[in-house]
This record gives C-alpha cells, structure tokens and sequence, in this order.
C-alpha cells in the first residue's frame, strides 16, 4: 500500500528543490552539504515534543536507509 502525505509532491518538490539551490550557490562540497543538512534536520527534530523524538528520528533513519 503507498503512503499518503498530507503534502502535495510539488510543495515537496519545490522545497527541496530550494534547499538544493543554495547549497549549489554557496558551492557546498557533499560533506559540507550533508553537515548542514545534518545541523538542519537536528534543528527540526529539537521541535518535535520530547516523547516523539526518537519514534521521529528512527522513522527518518529507517527512510534514509530505504532511500539510498
């Protein structure tokens, strides 16, 4: 059964598409990218209630994983 998001793929589409567009600007090195995207993805699991964070961060692992 696929997944269902709540978010349309060309929202989706177009956010990743702006973070890809500054990391092109600012000429990022693929560790320089995946340190900020690392830093980034931190930043939003800090506003995940407590109780949630690991559930949301073994969700994401899982994800990464399947995605690679």
């Amino acid at each position: 059964m696929p997944i269902v998001s709540k978010y349309s793929n060309e929202r989706v589409e177009k956010i990743i598409q702006d973070l890809l567009d500054v990391l092109v600007k600012e000429e990022a090195t693929p560790d320089l990218a995946l340190m900020c995207l690392g830093n980034a993805v931190t930043n939003v699991v800090s506003q995940v209630p407590e109780s949630k964070r690991v559930a949301v961060v073994e969700n994401f692992t899982q994800a990464l994983k399947k995605s690679v």
